[in-house]
């Protein structure tokens, strides 16, 4: 396990005390009361430690794979040097190699607890897996030669290594020494062979005699080779390289699989010539010709059964007519012959059988096949070959995953009731028998709050999780294209040209566990608002409203005449409310031509027929940005719904807007700069209108691949006067890393690695102190044209519902709306809602800007109210009833709302804001709108994620930056409790998917398929090895087939074969010590720790055999006691006899 550099800060650490770094202090402000001194706060840096505790999803870049028949684990390896192992649903485990390099074999010790890894870095590695967190026993690291092949026999300690050279070494896995034994290719193939034979690529004993070894050289050639002799006995030689060798169980044949699409079957005795050739997938001529070469068969396995034909199972060997066909897997039982199609290219396969031991009928009942991007179980037993449904959560990439949230401590009732409408959903078809790979145990964790995640996706798609207890499971999946037209020619895709690919894709989604709503925003700049119901509808026309937002002064236009009204009454010059008329009625007043720009055009075409939709997350409206004078919409940058409102709102770097989703009305709609009144000292005039830079700015917003480099490279929250020219050329490089990858990603992901790479471009350079309120140019003509430019980009970055104190003179709190943009601001907006249900139904809801509350450094990630004991106080919301049920039960269930009660007013302050921005944090008294407290989070990177998470019985701000560091500070005080070094941003795929929860909880997408949960809990960490499952569990091995009397007698049966006077010192005597270099287990304290968990588990071993021992002296005891009195019975016996004998004479008897 990786160990982190903790830095934990000292509590109460204040500015005084740490003057020196402005990065860690968190200083109150000067001259203001410190009421707040009474807030008694119990998180101290002891509660905090970081760890990983799981990983979820399917192996990325898999390369290898192994299975354990008698403990029933799977392993898989990786190009990354990665090791993922699989029991039963639910127990899964996960190691990395320190070196990184690909896992080119597995090998497992069967029923063992031990697992032989070979890389490709020429080190072959032992893991020991009698313990939770499998570690490193021993490892051998080859100095001279590349390993191409390993082979262990069942029951054996030694481990045969074949490498590029074509010679073959001998090791001890008990001690990971290398035998003086050696197989030289030069020996092993034919003294007048000319040529190199080639690397090894399979080795394999004889399943009926231990002494015979089958050497295959990629040539062509196999050898088999008798190791007591140490010469070969036979040799076979085909014109075709091999790329595997399969045995009949019995020993007597084996099956050779080539580059040309060909398998031959050989006797062992009949060296000359092959048994059989034949091309599964080849053309046969009429005139008895060869037939065609097809495509190299990568992989054969022969398998036996007691009643019927054999299976022969094989990877490859398609014809090379088949173009553009999926690669498949073929079985041939009998005279029958099943091609499957595979969704991905195949990895590698292994088919399971009822034993361990090779020289016994096999009895094949599963093919477990590894794909580059899937995990599939084949049923041999029966009909047509189904699928296992597969337990594991190997879908997460199904399609890429676009946004992540994660809700820890959820209502207890969501996870059986997503469950219940989740599970009509599964496919049918499946295998009936249960799924083959079940060993290990779960964890016994005492962790019973419910988790859940959600995922949004590139298809539109958005799937719910089960991530309770360590574990993974898809319980709903919604997709949300259903609601849109499927454009069906490229003349019908005219209006998605903002995205090229994905236009469903999810940007981000907001989610009310309490009231279930779902609000989720698409990158064509699309919202669509769920609700959730237990009852299948029909919808007969999809609400719609279409919003029309623009830029301050776009083209030398006039501002929109929306942003003149009143903000405090529905705007009627935006959009109409939802369409009474069919859908397409709004597009075809838009211009669309040739001759002038498109305007009034959305981006996507909602569905208008009628949408069936079944029980679930069911569409309450869709709102869709449209185009304005030839400019497209801009992206959707944040989001928020509250339930108790009935309101949702939306920002860009356009401005915001709010709709009412029970009035299907628009309420708002307003640039940034109209949110601060004129007298603000924090307004931003909007800019002259410049129409060249304002197309490019446009295009640079959403299509990533068509900016210029000045604007690309420009931060959006720095100010830097410098595009491209940085003297780091680290930076630099990086950042065209970053436009090379992000061609490669849908463009939602392209806007995102655009939008950080500017951001570290910019990291370093000067920045604007907002809290100075200098608005004077001290700086270069150039750079204040650049300031200019920054400020005008500014967009709304964070939302969030609350009932606070919406002006400085307010006593009695209301429903209000903070929101906060990319340039560090705070505004206030007041919501004024009607009473009660009916009229709520009827009247507008009011709504009026209060202004600028405070700004910081770098644009608003996070915002948060706390009451006067610090406690936080969540926005409101209602509770959950299903819309299609009948009126009294939604009476009922809106009764049941939760009234926010109006705070008591003690103080001069009863609440406290707390503010988190890219690079500074602030807790702000509410309704005096003072400073009360700052930290200055980072100065030379800036904060990627940040969230207030309730943290034992306490809440603190826990923060992600983009140098890797991960901090959480107390509340309301901000002191510094954890900063730890924990994971460089190497990827804006962490980025776009780090999230904190509640209770220590953290996760990420560490790869694109798959999840790695951490946590920050010092509790967690401590509890960690009991809530991990086990992968090993004792399990006796079975029985080894029945020699037979006749096999017995005449020596047909399996020859065993003393290894150890062969291969053991003293019989081979010492290897080369410069052939491999012996590396011990970790060192440190992990080493310890891996080390007396190794002692452990060789302790419980020898109990167990202890155990065996005894159970078998008791056996002996109670025999040799049986034969005791049996002894004591015939001496009775004979004494009588003797006795009544004694005195007569022998012609008397």
């Amino acid at each position: 396990m990786k160990k982190f550099n903790i830095r934990k800060v000292l509590d109460g650490l204040t500015a005084a005390s740490s003057s020196s770094s402005t990065s860690s202090s968190a200083t109150a402000q000067p001259g203001t009361a410190r009421e707040n001194d009474a807030v008694h706060e119990t998180l101290q840096s002891e509660h905090f430690q970081l760890c990983k505790t799981v990983r979820h999803g399917f192996p990325y870049q898999p390369s290898s794979m192994a299975f354990d028949p008698v403990q029933k684990i799977l392993a898989v390896g990786t190009q990354t040097g990665a090791l993922r192992l699989f029991g039963r649903a639910g127990v899964e485990c996960f190691c990395q190699h320190e070196s990184g390099a690909a896992v080119i074999q597995l090998q497992f010790l069967i029923n063992e607890g031990a697992l032989v890894s070979a890389l490709a870095d020429d080190s072959i590695h032992m893991w020991n897996l009698r313990q939770k967190i499998p570690a490193i026993l021993h490892s051998l690291k080859f100095n001279r030669e590349r390993i191409t092949y390993c082979h262990l026999p069942f029951q054996s300690k030694w481990l045969y290594i074949g490498t590029e050279r074509g010679n073959i070494h001998i090791v001890n896995v008990e001690s990971f020494t290398l035998s003086g034994y050696v197989i030289m290719w030069n020996k092993a193939i034919e003294l007048s062979t000319k040529t190199h034979p080639g690397p090894v690529v399979h080795i394999s004993d004889n399943p009926m005699d231990e002494g015979k070894l089958l050497i295959g050289f990629e040539c062509g050639i196999v050898v088999l080779w008798d190791l007591k002799s140490k010469k070969a006995d036979c040799r076979y030689n085909y014109d075709e390289a091999i790329h595997s060798v399969a045995w009949h169980h019995e020993g007597k044949q084996f099956v050779c699989s080539h580059s040309d699409g060909t398998l031959t079957t050989w006797n062992i005795r009949v060296p000359a010539k092959s048994a059989q050739i034949i091309t599964p997938h080849g053309k046969q001529p009429k005139d008895g010709k060869k037939p065609e070469p097809c495509k190299p068969i990568l992989k054969v396995e022969y398998k036996t059964t007691r009643v019927g034909d054999p299976f022969m199972v094989l990877s490859g060997g398609l014809s090379y007519d088949t173009v553009g066909r999926r690669a498949c897997l073929t079985v041939m039982h009998g005279k029958s012959t099943a091609v499957l199609e595979m969704d991905y290219p195949i990895v590698d396969f292994l088919t399971l059988c009822e034993t361990p031991y090779p020289n016994d009928f096999q009895e094949p009942y599963a093919v477990l096949v590894l794909l580059e991007k899937d995990l599939v179980l084949i049923d041999l037993g029966q009909i047509g070959y189904p699928i296992f449904e597969n337990p594991y959560p190997l879908t997460i990439h199904e399609s890429p995953v676009t946004c992540c949230e994660y809700f820890v401590d959820c209502p207890a009732e969501l996870i059986p009731a997503l469950y219940s409408v989740g599970s009509r959903q599964k496919r049918q078809g499946y295998s009936k028998k249960e799924w083959p790979i079940s060993g290990g145990n779960w964890g016994q964790g005492t962790q019973s709050y419910p988790e859940i995640i959600i995922t949004g996706h590139a298809d539109g798609s958005i799937k719910f999780w089960d991530a309770s207890a360590l574990m993974l499971q898809v319980l709903y999946k919604l997709k949300t294209a259903k609601v849109f037209e499927k454009a069906r020619s490229k003349e019908e895709k005219a209006n998605t040209d903002i995205v090229e690919e994905d236009p469903f894709a999810i940007q981000t989604l907001c989610w009310c566990p309490e009231s279930r709503m779902l609000c989720v925003a698409g990158v064509s700049a699309h919202v669509i608002i769920y609700r959730f119901s237990k009852q299948e509808v029909t919808t007969e026309v999809v609400q719609l409203l279409e919003v029309r937002m623009q830029s301050e002064f776009s083209n030398g236009d006039s501002p929109d005449p929306a942003g003149e009204q009143t903000p405090t009454l529905p705007n009627p010059g935006a959009s109409p409310s939802p369409q009474e008329s069919e859908p397409p009625t709004q597009p075809q007043t838009g211009s669309n031509s040739s001759d002038g720009p498109r305007d009034n055009i959305a981006c996507l075409q909602v569905r208008s027929s009628p949408l069936k939709q079944s029980p679930g997350y069911q569409v309450e409206l869709v709102i869709q940005l449209v185009w304005v004078s030839g400019e497209p919409p801009q992206p959707i940058t944040s989001l928020a719904i509250n339930s108790s409102y009935g309101l949702v709102v939306f920002g860009n770097s356009n401005g915001l807007a709010v709709v009412d989703y029970l009035q299907k009305t628009l309420l708002l709609n307003m640039g940034t700069s109209e949110l601060y009144s004129p007298s603000d000292p924090y307004h931003r005039q909007p800019r002259s209108p410049r129409k060249v830079r304002q197309s490019s700015g446009a295009t640079c917003d959403s299509n990533d691949g068509s900016n210029t480099s000045e604007d690309r490279c420009k931060s959006p929250t720095s100010g830097s006067t410098s595009p491209c020219n940085s003297d780091d050329e680290r930076k630099q490089r990086f950042i065209e890393k970053v436009k090379f990858k992000s061609r490669r990603f849908s463009k939602t992901v392209a806007n995102d690695f655009a939008k950080i790479s500017r951001k570290i471009s910019s990291s370093s350079e000067q920045k604007t102190d907002l809290d100075a309120k200098d608005n004077s140019f001290t700086r270069s003509r150039s750079s204040s044209v650049t300031s200019i430019d920054r400020e005008s980009r500014e967009s709304i970055s964070a939302f969030h519902f609350c009932e606070s104190y919406p002006r400085k003179t307010d006593s009695v709190v209301s429903p209000c709306l903070l929101v906060g943009t990319t340039q560090g601001t705070v505004v206030m907006v007041a919501l004024s809602l009607p009473p009660g249900v009916d009229q709520r139904l009827q009247q507008p809801v009011g709504i009026s800007s209060c202004g600028t509350m405070v700004t910081l450094k770098g644009g608003i990630l996070t915002m948060a109210l706390l009451d006067a004991t610090g406690a936080l106080l969540p926005p409101s919301f209602e509770s959950w009833y299903d819309p299609n049920s009948s009126d009294e039960e939604k009476e009922k269930s809106r009764r049941r709302r939760p009234a926010s009660p109006p705070s008591s007013q003690e103080g001069p302050d009863a609440q406290y804001a707390v503010l988190c921005s890219e690079k500074q944090a602030k807790v702000v008294a509410m309704p005096s709108q003072t400073r009360v407290y700052k930290h200055n989070i980072t100065e030379s990177s800036f904060v990627l994620r940040a969230d207030v998470v309730q943290m034992a019985g306490a809440y603190c701000i826990a923060c992600f930056c983009a140098n890797g560091h991960i901090m959480t500070l107390s509340l309301p005080s901000l002191r510094p409790l954890l900063d730890v070094n924990y994971l460089p941003l190497t990827d804006m795929r962490i980025a776009r998917t780090f999230c904190f929860s509640n209770l220590g909880q953290a996760l990420y997408l560490t790869s694109p398929t798959e999840i790695q949960r951490i946590t920050y809990s010092q509790e967690t960490c401590d509890n960690r090895q009991e809530m991990l499952s086990e992968l090993f569990t004792p399990v006796e091995t079975p029985e080894a087939p029945n020699r037979g009397f006749f096999k017995g007698l005449f020596g047909g049966g399996a020859q065993s074969l003393d290894r150890e006077d062969l291969f053991g010192e003293t019989g081979a005597g010492k290897a080369s010590r410069s052939l491999a270099q012996h590396i011990p287990g970790p060192a440190g304290m992990e080493g310890m720790k891996c080390a007396a968990s190794g002692v452990v588990g060789d302790l419980a071993r020898a109990r167990i055999a202890l155990d065996e021992r005894g159970q078998k002296l008791g056996e002996l005891e109670d025999r040799t006691a049986a034969m005791m009195a049996s002894a004591d019975s015939f001496s009775k016996h004979a004494h009588d006899m003797m006795l009544k004998y004694k005195d007569k004479k022998w012609y008397q008897l």
